[in-house]
């Protein structure tokens, strides 16, 4: 009989539980905006083979593998004409996004739970992101495919979106998001300029880096400005306005969230569009609430230097050196956040400490940091003291997996973008100047002040990174689907990347799939004698070490 009560007891709770749930479901609001297509003016989308116009709206796809967006006017002006401009990238974009999350959710069933749960905790994500925003999102999600309307309708879809690299850098024990950045300025900078370098490694796959935009944004109110991104993103990862003000954001150690409040990209996007110092660019983030740890870089020709913003859900500071440097990695450095357990946890067991003593090493060995130095720096792939980690260790700097690499120089207006590989091919260089005195669909870039690739594309060692890219992926899939490979896979797996722990690791957790014990055991003792990123990681390779040897 006691027995009975307590089923029927857990049995009430869980239908509590479920009807609450349904509840939040059915009540979610994001707050689609009301506007209209009829109260703005429509144009004829005219294409070209590289070049499409849309009113005074532009896409190009330049030579360098980079597409070049200029749109202007009103939030929901901007967002119909970049949703009718890039279409088919809205496309690709959204296609190699969902395959990625299929990769790991395969099960419709758990898509479908999936969905719930995401409709449920984004239930009042509208409330926390402006209306000017909404507006531009919105314009946007009118171009979108209607494919994937199983998981939300083309505005939720895309509104979520934007929260993807919060919810990426919350699982960063997963290694979605790890970026570093740094500013220059004074006697640490060439000409005493301030120089800001970033690498943004949100990692979602090649085919998700691919076709990456570079967007100039005149907006009817605040000030116009230029972001690095992807079809869609009207957030910023990375940017800088007409004043020479500079926002980059680097992922610091957060909890899962348990609700939605302002994605960082929209909180970087305001900062860039209505403030032209570090004191403005603080205001506004100070009254923003955000759901995930994050350290925004700020340069500011203004001030003649940087500054970070350290931001977690209840707590926020302004990070000031008193040196002619800031470096930026994925912890904080405020006294403010001095005493807490997270950050202090993400110091003791992260690799976010190795890649801050990296990073003032290479500076170290440049100044005065130029454009060019500071790409060497961004491309460096060895560990401290010029160490061999390993090619793609996420101890470097260079971990072969950013979607962008940027250098800005904000006195000169000038800004540097990555095209591929990751941050190995040149840097083209544009002058925001130029870009914003003039209404012209000319050409964006200043050749005569591009960086040339990095010679690592001319070397056995890029071959052997391609080489390894390759057979690791093909080794998980084997892993994966229970499938036989030859001994030579996993002999040149390792061949190709031999000080990388990773490496052995992989290969270790093939000869176990495969029941070779003994192997598996001896390639996980080599991983150990190897540069390991995360102490997690290194406790998890001695857990299945002592597993296989009970």
């Amino acid at each position: 009989m006691k027995g009975g009560c307590v089923f029927a007891g857990l049995v009430g709770v869980a239908l509590l539980l479920a009807g609450g749930l349904c509840g939040l479901y059915f009540t979610a609001d994001m707050k689609q905006p009301g506007v209209s297509l009829h109260g703005i003016a429509a144009y004829p989308l005219v294409k070209g083979d590289s070049l499409r116009t849309y009113g005074g709206n532009w896409l190009r796809l330049t030579a360098s593998g980079l597409w070049e967006l200029h749109v202007q006017g009103t939030g929901f002006e901007r967002g119909v004409a970049a949703g009718k401009l890039t279409e088919e990238l809205l496309h690709y974009q959204e296609k190699v996004f969902v395959d990625k999350i299929r990769e790991f959710i395969p099960s419709d069933g758990y898509l479908k739970w999936l969905r719930f749960l995401l409709v449920v905790f984004n239930r009042k994500l509208g409330d926390y992101v402006p209306e000017e925003n909404r507006e531009e999102i919105y314009g946007i999600s009118l171009s979108c495919s209607h494919d994937y309307d199983a998981i939300g309708t083309p505005y939720q879809r895309q509104l979520n979106y934007h929260a993807a690299h919060d919810i990426g850098h919350a699982m960063q024990d997963y290694m979605l998001v790890g970026c570093s950045s740094f500013a220059v300025w004074g006697k640490e900078g060439a000409d005493s300029s301030l120089v800001i370098g970033r690498n943004f490694d949100f990692y979602m796959g090649d085919d998700f880096a691919r076709h990456k935009v570079v967007s100039f944004f005149r907006p009817t109110e605040g000030y116009r400005f230029a972001s690095v991104g992807w079809a869609g993103m009207t957030g910023v990862l990375s940017g800088m306005n007409e004043t020479g003000l500079t926002v980059t954001i680097n992922a610091a150690k957060s909890s899962v969230p348990l609700y939605a409040a302002m994605p960082i990209s929209l909180l970087a996007r305001e900062i860039l569009q209505y403030a032209s110092t570090i004191d403005e660019a603080y205001v506004i983030a100070s009254r923003r609430r955000t759901f995930v740890a994050e350290s925004l870089l700020i340069g500011s020709a203004a001030d003649g230097r940087a500054a970070v913003i350290e931001k977690s859900v209840d707590r926020i500071a302004l990070f000031r050196p008193e040196t002619e440097r800031i470096v930026c990695t994925n912890h904080y450095q405020s006294e403010a956040f001095a005493a807490d357990t997270r950050n202090a946890e993400n110091i003791a067991t992260s690799d976010s400490p190795y890649r801050y003593e990296r990073m003032n090493e290479l500076l170290d060995a440049c100044r005065p940091v130029d454009a060019t130095k500071a790409a060497s720096v961004l491309r460096n792939r060895f560990g401290k003291q010029g160490k061999e980690i390993g090619l793609a260790n996420e101890k470097a700097i260079n971990q072969f997996i950013a979607h962008h690499s940027v250098i800005f120089k904000p006195e000169s207006r000038l800004m540097w973008v990555s095209t591929a590989p990751w941050q190995s091919g040149a840097y083209v260089a544009y002058d925001l100047n130029r870009i914003f005195s003039r209404q012209a669909t000319d050409a964006c870039q200043v050749d005569s002040l591009a960086i040339a690739p990095d010679t690592l594309l001319h070397s056995p060692v890029y071959q052997r990174l391609l080489t390894y890219r390759r057979l690791s992926e093909k080794v998980r899939m084997s892993i994966r689907n229970h499938t036989v490979l030859p001994d030579t896979v996993i002999e040149n797996l390792i061949a190709g990347n031999p000080e990388l722990y990773n490496a052995w690791l992989l290969a270790g957790d093939y000869r176990q799939a495969s029941g070779d014990r003994e192997k598996a055991v001896a390639y996980w003792e080599k991983a150990l004698t190897k540069e390991i990123p995360k102490a997690e990681e290194r406790a998890a390779i001695e857990k299945k070490i002592k597993k296989l040897k009970r």
